[in-house]
């Protein structure tokens, strides 16, 4: 089974090496990093990531993951990834977003019609590209795969190992990953965490938020052109 992953700078690194650490321990998996060149690639928070393979250079996959972060919205606007996502929609078995990656994905026309769901922060941006939003942190529908914000990515892996090889197989990897989260804090979901942490957290983030906005509203635009 061959599975690529997407990197691109400003990336959310744990978007893509979240489901990466699940994925690459499938039966038989032989996993790309694709970037659209070789060279090393800067995320978010300045670890640097080295590619395996070229947008141009890259195979058929049978599962492709397109992560998120603040770099995304350039993507929106990108037509050689936009394209690479079609192309390789066409082949797939499935097509994951994780985080913001989603609206990366629906940029490109993948999401039309389909349920789907993404950050908190942007939730709603889901429906400006004709997805159907819905509050859970992992939504499989049909062929397509989509993770909420962040450390969702491994549990939307899961899911999708689940979904590939059954359940005993994703009961191995989460197993051998003793992933069994016990935060401290019970503020990792816009439900349970503070209602002035939350309201803060939106404020800081109303930036960000309006660009992804914009990059989405310019996106339905030109799928609708076509």
């Amino acid at each position: 089974m061959r599975i690529g992953l997407a990197l691109f700078p400003g990336l959310c690194q744990l978007d893509m090496t979240g489901p990466h650490e699940v994925l690459v321990r499938l039966p038989g998996a032989e996993v790309d990093v694709v970037a659209t060149g070789r060279e090393p690639v800067t995320t978010d928070r300045g670890l640097t990531i080295a590619p395996d393979v070229a947008l141009t250079e890259a195979p058929q996959y049978d599962v492709f993951v397109m992560p998120g972060g603040p770099g995304q919205q350039d993507l929106m606007a990108d037509q050689a990834w936009l394209g690479f996502l079609r192309d390789q929609a066409q082949g797939a078995q499935v097509m994951m977003g994780v985080c913001t990656g989603s609206l990366v994905m629906g940029a490109a026309g993948l999401l039309r019609g389909y349920e789907a769901t993404t950050h908190w922060s942007c939730h709603d941006l889901l429906a400006i590209l004709g997805a159907t939003p819905v509050d859970r942190r992992v939504v499989i529908d049909r062929d397509r795969v989509t993770a909420a914000g962040v450390t969702s990515g491994i549990d939307g892996a899961l899911a999708l190992a689940e979904l590939l090889h059954g359940r005993e197989l994703a009961e191995r990897i989460q197993l051998g990953m003793e992933y069994q989260p016990e935060p401290p804090t019970r503020a990792g979901s816009p439900h349970t965490a503070p209602p002035g942490l939350l309201s803060d957290m939106r404020a800081k983030g109303a930036a960000l938020y309006h660009a992804r906005r914009a990059a989405c509203e310019a996106a339905a635009q030109s799928l609708s052109s076509h």
